[in-house]
């Protein structure tokens, strides 16, 4: 946590990417700093372009564990990294 009391929490996009995407992009209105992971190939829909727009104006850049998000792929030590640096995890 910062001196102003935010935080920087992990969002792991696992079972619901969809869904993921959503509320990283939310908790950015409280001041917390995201970071977004996901962990499936995200569906070329209508709703995920919505939410990828969400993103890009909460400034969060989502990375990926799997090709074919068109995100940069990171290893598993990176995403060790990233969950050690965050004050909060959540798994959606």
């Amino acid at each position: 946590m910062n001196e102003s009391g935010h935080k920087t929490i992990c969002v792991l996009g696992r079972r619901d990417v969809t869904e993921a995407m959503r509320v990283a992009a939310g908790i950015t209105i409280f001041g917390h700093r995201v970071a977004l992971i996901f962990f499936t190939v995200v569906p070329d829909n209508a709703t995920t372009r919505e939410h990828a727009e969400l993103l890009e104006l909460s400034d969060i850049e989502p990375v990926s564990v799997v090709e074919g998000n068109g995100t940069e792929v990171v290893s598993p030590e990176t995403v060790a990294r990233i969950i050690h640096d965050s004050d909060a995890i959540l798994s959606i």
